[in-house]
């Protein structure tokens, strides 16, 4: 059992699918793993690390040869994947309906196409999912991204010059990039605030030490969707939200989005009239910014600014801390594989649950009933 990981080819990845951690463990599991030379530089993991723990160090073309499993952040194009085994398994990040053409292409080649991002929210696969871990760290960094745009400091200070009042930070959207949001921004000093549209967080958010900003006289909507994901709302309490958040988003000094809803496009929790009402100075980051974006003019891959408003829109956010999200990002994969491993077979051998959930492509068609759907 051959496993390759690979270089990533998107612009501005950073990140890569394994570390010498998780080759070494492959490897005590009985497989041989090859790694793309350069693979992991931008995060901070020389060739001769992976050397050191037992992998093979070549070329795109020397690392594919024979390979059964191919593993990446994000999907490999299907035209540079030439010489890996014939059904070889590509595990990765796939943005499957984003890049339903590629999909298609993997199922062309042949290949065993595995979306990690579509791993069941269940208790046994927490280890294995990428979104979490990925997000965690997007929370993390949102923070720090809106710290480095604020022209003034996120704690209350006292001063023989005078005080300097603590930063008010409004998060909107507590899933584990809000709440690590959350913790982030209150580490640093900061009043923090918090909605969500699934009535079950506000506990969350108060244990953090944060206050709830809840919309109390819908009645009878919880915002739960499959998986623990918020789901579409309705008009009733869309516009029940948009006056909530009107009034308190004028307070606000920082702002951070991170809704999004699997498969649709983000969905919109600041206008244009909203960002109007802040003060300047104000700083946003809109997490979602890749999927359409949370935010009435926010631009991918810019800071932009509107009404003294400045709106961050960073793409690919894990990437920008990479080092920590490639090993986290790793272990997710490690974790996922052996799991299944069958040492006999030396071989991973998926079950029903999770193999039906994750798999997109086998035997020359795509499979998976979310994409069929």
């Amino acid at each position: 059992m051959k496993i390759a990981i690979l270089k990533e080819q998107a612009a501005g990845e950073r990140r890569v699918a394994g570390t010498p951690e998780t080759v070494k463990k492959f490897i005590a599991l009985g497989a041989t793993v090859a790694v793309e030379g350069g693979a992991g530089l931008a995060a901070s993991i020389a060739d001769d690390a992976y050397a050191a723990a037992g992998a093979s160090v070549g070329d795109r073309a020397a690392t594919l040869a024979g390979a059964d499993i191919l593993l990446g952040v994000q999907g490999p194009d299907p035209e540079s994947l030439g010489g890996a085994a014939a059904g070889a398994w590509i595990v990765a990040g796939l943005n499957p309906f984003g890049e339903r053409a590629r999909v298609d292409a993997y199922a062309a080649g042949g290949y065993e196409a595995l979306a990690m991002e579509f791993m069941p929210r269940i208790t046994r696969a927490q280890s294995m999912d990428i979104l979490s871990s990925q997000s965690n760290l997007s929370g993390y960094k949102a923070v720090l991204d809106a710290a480095a745009e604020y022209d003034r400091a996120f704690p209350m200070m006292m001063t023989a010059a005078g005080t300097v009042s603590a930063a008010k930070c409004f998060v909107m959207g507590v899933g584990v990039a809000g709440l690590q949001a959350i913790a982030t921004a209150r580490r640093l000093g900061a009043q923090v605030s918090a909605t969500d549209v699934r009535a079950a967080t506000k506990e969350q958010i108060e244990s953090l030490g944060a206050k709830a900003i809840f919309v109390e006289k819908v009645a009878g909507i919880e915002g739960e969707g499959t998986g623990g994901y918020a789901t579409e709302m309705s008009d009733e309490y869309k516009a029940a939200q948009a006056e909530l958040v009107s009034s308190h988003i004028a307070k606000q000094d920082i702002v951070i989005t991170t809704a999004l809803i699997p498969g649709r496009p983000a969905p919109r929790l600041i206008s244009d009239a909203q960002i109007a009402s802040m003060k300047p100075g104000s700083v946003i980051v809109d997490l979602a910014v890749e999927q359409g974006g949370n935010v009435e003019g926010a631009v991918a891959g810019e800071v932009v600014e509107r009404h003294g408003v400045k709106i961050v829109g960073h793409r690919n956010v894990p990437s920008r801390i990479a080092a920590d999200t490639s090993a986290l990002f790793s272990r997710n994969l490690y974790n996922f594989l052996s799991a299944f491993w069958d040492k006999e077979k030396n071989a991973p051998v998926l079950d029903e649950e999770i193999g039906s959930a994750i798999r997109l492509t086998q035997g020359g068609k795509v499979v998976n009933e979310r994409l069929l759907g």
